[in-house]
């Protein structure tokens, strides 16, 4: 979905794919057709934006990259951005730490990193020349240290490099966002401005990711603040919303206990922030106030989530002067946890989009036909 912002210039709205399985492109391709078209159809508007998620094993049929792009264009839907952070199996009964591997000292990352960009080259629209690709940060914390960090850094060098090579070869401008995530070793804006200030800042930025944001006690005007001051562009960011709940509130946690996905929770304590990796571990917490907890929860929802601060988000990004972003990706990867049909999942996406477009209305877009 296209939109207009204030200064003229164009906004991305799409949502992310990696709510939907699939193992290779072609899978892709029919993801699209049964799930994407029809939200698209279902809003009404001519053409839908979608951000891919590509296993690695995907990227390997150079054929199936072609029938993918000409699904796209039949489909009414377009493709600037890829999420590049699961590697494979996001979809396996358990993921949990497993969606850090391999990590940015790992050859296959950078080799996967730069396959996204081939594809992502050949997928944008004719009529745009920029691209990004939002990937982990680094990788998870245990076990870094600092050859772990200068090896990450390397391989970021290199993917920087190949993406300027890209661009003169097509045309196309794609850039790398880091993630910063809870437990990872930069799972804050204020870490990433440490780690990227000067490190290829025409290739690579952050892909701020609002429940991330909100999950680490973060604000939104900090966290632009810094990145200022940095340098670092924000490449991408992820229209996402955590779990708020307080303490004498703490039963309704049991039904987002569940065994596939990584849930870390933090609890601001005397100005500092306390956690735990995953859900079941909260009660090692002090539990005086309330928690926040890394469960994407549909956008649209206000009650027991952070949506506030995703609205306060989406104003630091695109509500004043010229956007600090042009692509928008609402992911919500957990609704496969959450059960429901394909009816209930495509009504659930076309929502969390129509929430998300009002607020960029409000801010003053204008949605383009």
């Amino acid at each position: 979905m296209r939109l207009r912002h204030p200064d003229g210039s164009l906004l991305h709205l799409a949502y992310c794919s990696n709510v939907h399985p699939a193992d290779d492109l072609d899978g892709v391709a029919a993801q699209l057709e049964r799930y994407t078209a029809r939200v698209r159809e279902r809003l009404g508007v001519d053409t839908l934006g979608i951000g891919l998620w590509v296993a690695a094993p995907a990227l390997a049929d150079a054929n199936a990259a072609g029938r993918l792009a000409a699904q796209v264009r039949r489909l009414g839907l377009e493709v600037v951005t890829l999420n590049g952070f699961p590697y494979t199996a996001f979809h396996a009964p358990v993921v949990k730490l497993g969606v850090y591997s391999p990590d940015w000292t790992d050859a296959a990352r950078r080799d996967y990193t730069l396959g996204l960009a081939r594809l992502l080259a050949r997928l944008l629209p004719d009529d745009i020349e920029e691209g990004s690709i939002s990937t982990l940060p680094l990788g998870w914390r245990e076990g870094w240290d600092e050859t772990a960090q200068g090896a990450a850094l390397a391989a970021l060098h290199e993917v920087a490099a190949g993406l300027e090579r890209l661009h003169a070869e097509t045309g196309k401008r794609i850039r790398l966002a880091l993630e910063p995530e809870p437990g990872c070793t930069i799972e804050t804006i204020a870490q990433a401005c440490d780690v990227l200030a000067g490190l290829a800042p025409e290739w690579i930025g952050v892909c701020l990711d609002a429940c991330h944001l909100a999950v680490q006690f973060e604000t939104p005007a900090g966290a632009i603040e810094r990145l200022r001051d940095a340098g670092v562009d924000v490449v991408k960011a992820q229209v996402s919303s955590a779990l708020r709940v307080e303490p004498h509130e703490r039963e309704l946690l049991e039904r987002y206990t569940e065994p596939k996905f990584l849930h870390q929770v933090r609890e601001r304590v005397n100005g500092h922030v306390e956690g735990v990796d995953d859900l079941p571990d909260a009660g090692a917490l002090p539990g005086q106030r309330e928690w926040r907890v890394h469960f994407h929860v549909p956008v649209h929802t206000a009650e027991h989530t952070t949506q506030a601060e995703l609205v306060d988000t989406l104003s630091a990004l695109v509500g004043s002067g010229a956007p600090l972003t042009r692509h928008l990706e609402v992911e919500t990867y957990t609704w496969s946890v959450m059960g429901g049909d394909d009816e209930a999942l495509i009504e659930g996406l076309a929502s969390e989009l129509e929430w998300t477009r009002d607020q960029l209305v409000a801010l003053g877009a204008e949605v383009l036909a």
